[in-house]
């Protein structure tokens, strides 16, 4: 609790930024890059007494995207995937719907494709 710089929130489903935000230090920023349909609850005492900012962006440009992966490598930050075949992308969908994911799904394409 009040340990973090910075979040990056990438999740798309519902969710509560609450435990986010506390998770924050004074003068911290919660970026949200992705968001569920419904409206968020965005509590604003919290924001207030720890002069906690919240920001967002649906997509960076190049130079940030690049700059993104720099920082990510220069602090050997990395992403947990669960890496799935072409076959299994309905059944992915469906486990998205159920919001039965802990990570992102990565479809290996190269080992799924059929040789003409």
């Amino acid at each position: 609790m009040g340990t973090m710089d910075g979040i990056l929130d990438t999740v798309f489903a519902d969710h509560s930024l609450l435990p986010l935000l506390g998770l924050l230090k004074s003068h911290g920023k919660l970026i949200m890059l992705a968001a569920s349909n419904k409206p968020l609850d965005l509590p604003a005492f919290p924001l207030l007494m720890g002069r906690k900012l919240v920001g967002g962006s649906t997509i960076g440009g190049l130079k940030e995207t690049q700059e993104m992966i720099d920082f990510a490598a220069k602090h050997n930050i990395t992403a947990d995937i669960e890496v799935i075949s072409m076959d299994y992308v309905n059944t992915a969908m469906e486990r998205l719907e159920k919001v039965d994911v802990k990570y992102r799904f990565v479809i290996d394409v190269a080992n799924t494709l059929k040789a003409a």
